[in-house]
């Protein structure tokens, strides 16, 4: 059949707007990297945002989320949200150390009274003018704010034998990961501490060669902790957040209402995501109960932060601080 001049013209058209079609869909497609799998707490919040951000741009964005660290591992990601090959990484805020190593001081153990003081000193100059470091050197900013969206209810320890005091951790084998903050200041409230690979912690508690770990509470149930240490103690030791680390440049070059969408979808999901840890963790914790676990919490956590104080105080005069960090966590604390 021959075809005429008209029909290749009308031909190339269309196919010159679906090619233009397939440009502005892959536009508006953002990729979500998480650590986590899809089954989680988080991961259930993120598929959560995914379908928001539908909703909320009428069908124009599309985040595609990949979970269970598909993508690559966490430092990798980071890497590769700089550069712009993926648009969305939630995780902890910690991460961005890489550029601003003072970010990691956000969650310094036991120096934060409660959950508001935290977040009075999220919002300070201080932590602020880190982010935006972070934004100058990295192309990273944040979608929404940090404290919205929680890492897990609150920290606890797991252990061996009850803990009631401060005084309990004087040479108890307690597991940390390698970070010297964490592990001098585990050490200065007395415990003896064991750097131990998370994979490696509920064999550890096992065979004694530990005899407490610090988790979040969600976590316990999910990583069998408790058969090996049935006392589980609510210890507040940081509030966690997760930052949706966000390339500036893709949401940038979004308009308005694609940025508001994306915005909206944060909020929402955050809301999701709280009430999800709020009834999903009082269901874990009665399974524990069941199982034999004793919950407790009654320690007294004050007292903690008040000799954690004395380890900042000299950490800050020997230049191990970041300037001007005690001054903002005092002042968080006023209120």
């Amino acid at each position: 059949m021959k075809i005429t001049g008209r029909q290749l013209l009308a031909a190339g058209t269309v196919a010159l707007f679906t090619s233009a079609a397939g440009l502005a869909q892959a536009a508006d497609t953002w990729r979500l990297s998480s650590q986590m799998p899809p089954d989680s707490f988080e991961g259930k919040a993120y598929t959560k945002f995914s379908e928001l951000a539908e909703q909320h741009s009428d069908g124009k964005l599309d985040v595609r989320v990949f979970p269970s660290s598909q993508l690559g591992k966490i430092n990798a990601v980071v890497e590769q949200l700089s550069a712009g090959t993926i648009q969305l990484v939630p995780s902890s805020a910690t991460f961005l150390g890489k550029w601003v190593p003072e970010m990691r001081y956000i969650s310094a153990p036991f120096v934060f009274e409660d959950g508001d003081h935290w977040v009075r000193f999220m919002e300070s100059d201080l932590v602020k003018g880190w982010l935006k470091q972070v934004e100058e050197k990295s192309g990273i900013t944040l979608l929404g704010k940090i404290t919205d969206f929680p890492r897990g209810s609150y920290r606890v320890l797991v252990s061996k034998k009850p803990i009631t005091s401060v005084d309990d951790l004087k040479n108890l084998k307690v597991r940390q990961f390698s970070q010297e903050l964490v592990v001098e200041g585990w050490g200065h409230l007395g415990a003896e501490v064991r750097v131990m690979a998370w994979n490696e912690v509920y064999d550890g508690l096992n065979r004694g060669i530990i005899e407490a770990v610090t988790s979040p509470a969600e976590l316990v149930e999910s990583m069998r902790f408790y058969e090996v240490a049935p006392h589980v103690t609510r210890t507040n030791e940081y509030p966690q957040g997760i930052a949706f680390m966000m390339n500036k440049k893709a949401f940038d070059g979004l308009d308005p209402a694609m940025q508001e969408a994306l915005t909206k979808a944060h909020q929402d999901a955050s809301a999701f995501e709280r009430e999800l840890l709020k009834t999903e963790l009082a269901a874990s914790l009665e399974r524990l109960k069941a199982a034999g676990t004793t919950y407790s919490e009654d320690l007294p956590t004050r007292d903690f932060v008040q000799r954690m104080w004395d380890f900042y105080k000299a950490r800050d005069a020997a230049g191990k601080l970041p300037e001007g960090f005690l001054d903002a966590v005092e002042a968080a604390r006023a209120g």
